[in-house]
């Protein structure tokens, strides 16, 4: 199918008048052929939106909240590791003190 609306227009309604082609298959032709300029269209700006916007240095939402979910199981990992060893640090086993000397008093 042509690219340029009209000349595809003209096509299929030469087709038409001739008998070659009936109304219906000229409907449905040219919703397919709207239907793939439509889908041709969102592809090219899609494209050119993410180029823009990364050469802008922006990420996608989807990235941030990625980044985002990492940064916080991150933040929970150190909170962790941080509480392990503060109480590894404040519980110290009693039975290992040393024994001191006895005390002089009262000689």
């Amino acid at each position: 199918m042509a690219n340029d609306l009209f000349s595809s227009l003209r096509t299929y309604l030469n087709k038409v008048s001739e008998g070659e082609r009936t109304p219906a298959e000229l409907a449905n032709a040219l919703n397919t052929w709207v239907k793939q300029s439509g889908d041709a269209l969102k592809s090219k700006i899609d494209e050119e939106v993410n180029s823009t916007v990364s050469r802008m240095g922006f990420i996608k939402r989807e990235e941030f909240d990625e980044l985002r979910a990492e940064l916080d199981a991150l933040k929970k990992t150190a909170l962790k590791k941080a509480s392990v060893k503060k109480n590894a640090t404040t519980s110290k086993p009693t039975s290992a003190k040393k024994k001191s000397a006895p005390s002089k008093k009262g000689k």
